[in-house]
């Protein structure tokens, strides 16, 4: 990017459990879905038509109000081959690009190193919520991991050098080995400061942040303020996760009810993001990811439905020619994966695009390997 241009900013929001896209984007004009869908599914005269094929959650407004201004790239059927259903496995592949292997660095992580390589700048990558994701993991890499931005500075009250010294000299003994020594002592020291320097400047972005956005009292709704908090402070962040609260879209039971409460909440908060965003003048170098590990069956449980593959991801932002990318997965019988979704495209491409042509980065070592790109960013 040119020094005239803002930095091309990520954010991330994880939707953990598996959500069902058939019911997300509704195939409404299609006799397959109601013949799998006798009891999980969304009538035809409630879904918002996008096409003659296909039509919106109806619990979505705000989503679907976006998707027609041209603001949503929808990849459709995205996953990999040979689809693992378990929660775990098939996230991890999707956090570190390894399909056939058990791998310790993720792929954003990776992109981090790319992006601030001297690490200059402690929050390059920050995630919120508990823990951290592995796609943000990468040797070497600080990545700030708040659970709540408003407590997160503990030590700013510690202005004595001498006692900032000392706490810091606990953190690191606190997190090394029992050997004591080595490049593992050194890593874990360095990483244990870059955090509480990371905290004390994060600790700064809620007091620089006005808006007139009430973002929802839920996790997501408060972290995404959180995030549009940081990104407006103006900190150098590139990098923003967050995670739906953990498996929260595993419907295997009482579906209709639950879904409709969890993409209620999606949709809203994506919008509240955004038109934060808009209000800072502070949208256009920002791309939001939304993505989970699959999709759901094709033929309902009953009252839910079983974890699946070919599920879909969205891309979110001004930077975004949006639309449908992609062909949606066959409902034919003769055509699914063991009763799934077959996936159309390879998330892997979706990341080479993100990388190679958001950031700027040689993709290659990142997703390990070469994948085709979509077409889904403004030139």
């Amino acid at each position: 990017m040119t020094s005239t241009k803002k930095d091309p900013v990520l954010v991330v929001l994880q939707l953990s459990g598996g959500n069902d896209f058939m019911n997300t984007f509704v195939p409404y004009t299609n006799p397959l879905y109601m013949d799998n869908r006798p009891n999980v599914h969304i009538p035809v005269d409630q879904v918002m038509p996008i096409n003659d094929e296909l039509g919106i959650n109806p619990n979505m407004p705000e989503f679907k109000a976006l998707y027609d201004e041209g603001k949503v790239a929808v990849i459709q059927g995205v996953g990999y081959p040979v689809p693992n259903r378990s929660h775990f496995r098939s996230m991890d592949i999707w956090h570190t690009c390894e399909p056939e292997k058990i791998a310790d660095e993720g792929w954003l992580g990776r992109a981090i190193k790319e992006l601030d390589p001297s690490k200059e700048n402690v929050l390059t990558g920050v995630n919120f919520g508990r823990g951290l994701p592995r796609a943000m993991v990468a040797g070497g890499v600080p990545v700030a991991s708040v659970g709540n931005l408003e407590s997160y500075g503990v030590l700013t009250t510690i202005e004595e050098q001498e006692q900032r010294s000392e706490a810091l000299d606990i953190f690191a003994r606190m997190y090394s080995p029992a050997m004591g020594q080595g490049p593992v002592v050194d890593y874990l020291s360095q990483t244990g400061m870059d955090a509480l320097k990371g905290a004390d400047i994060l600790a700064t972005a809620p007091a620089q942040y006005t808006s007139s956005v009430e973002y929802s009292d839920s996790s997501i709704g408060q972290y995404m303020r959180n995030i549009a908090q940081v990104h407006c402070a103006g900190l150098g962040t590139r990098v923003l996760y967050t995670t739906a609260p953990y498996n929260s879209f595993d419907t295997h039971a009482t579906q209709l009810t639950a879904h409709a409460n969890l993409v209620t909440n999606v949709s809203r908060t994506v919008n509240d993001f955004y038109q934060d965003l808009k209000e800072h003048n502070a949208s256009d170098n920002v791309m939001l990811l939304v993505f989970t590990e699959f999709g759901r069956r094709v033929h309902d449980n009953g009252s839910g439905t079983d974890h699946g593959s070919g599920g879909a991801a969205y891309i979110i932002g001004d930077c975004v020619k949006g639309g449908l990318y992609g062909e949606y997965p066959s409902l034919e019988e003769d055509k699914l994966l063991d009763g799934d979704l077959h996936f159309n495209n390879d998330f892997r491409g979706l990341y080479t695009t993100i990388l190679e042509d958001w950031f700027g980065l040689d993709a290659k070592p990142i997703v390990n390997g070469s994948f085709e790109k979509m077409d889904f960013i403004k030139k």
